[in-house]
C-alpha cells in the first residue's frame, strides 16, 4: 500500500478532498471543482486513492489510474459508520480514508468501460420491461 491516502467523496459540482498517511496524520483537506481535481492528482506523488463507490466513481477511478494512482472503490454501507460528525462531503472524504486503512475492508472493482454500458443497457431494458 502506498504512504499516502487520498479519500474523495465526489458530488456534482466540488469534491472534497481528504489526505492523511497511512498512520493517520491528515496531510490535507481540500475543496475542489472537477478541474482542479485532475490537475491538483496530476501534481501528486503516486497514492493510494480510495472514491466510495457511486455512478462516476468508476469513471474517475480508471482517470486517476493513468495518472499513475492505485485506486479503490468502497462501497457507501461500509463507510458510513466511520463518520464522525454530521453527514456532509468533507466528513464523508475523512471517513472513506479512515475506512480504507480498516485491515478487513473490502473494496470493489471499479467497471470498465463495457462493463459500465452493459449495465445502463440492462437498466433501461429494466425500466422498460416494468
Amino acid at each position: 500500500m502506498k504512504d499516502m491516502m487520498i479519500g474523495v467523496d465526489l458530488a456534482k459540482r466540488v469534491f472534497q478532498v481528504h489526505g492523511a498517511l497511512s498512520n493517520g496524520e491528515v496531510q490535507f483537506r481540500k475543496k475542489l471543482t472537477r478541474q482542479q481535481f485532475r490537475v491538483f492528482m496530476e501534481k501528486q506523488a503516486p497514492s493510494l486513492v480510495i472514491f466510495e463507490a457511486c455512478s462516476s466513481a468508476s469513471c474517475w477511478a480508471r482517470e486517476i489510474e493513468g495518472l499513475g494512482h492505485e485506486v479503490k472503490l468502497i462501497a457507501p454501507q461500509y463507510v458510513r459508520p466511520f463518520v464522525k460528525r454530521q453527514k456532509n462531503d468533507a466528513a464523508d472524504a475523512e471517513a472513506i480514508v479512515i475506512a480504507a486503512r480498516q485491515p478487513e475492508m473490502r473494496f470493489v472493482a471499479p467497471k470498465t468501460v463495457e462493463q459500465q454500458a452493459r449495465a445502463a443497457i440492462f437498466r433501461g431494458r429494466d425500466r422498460l420491461v416494468r
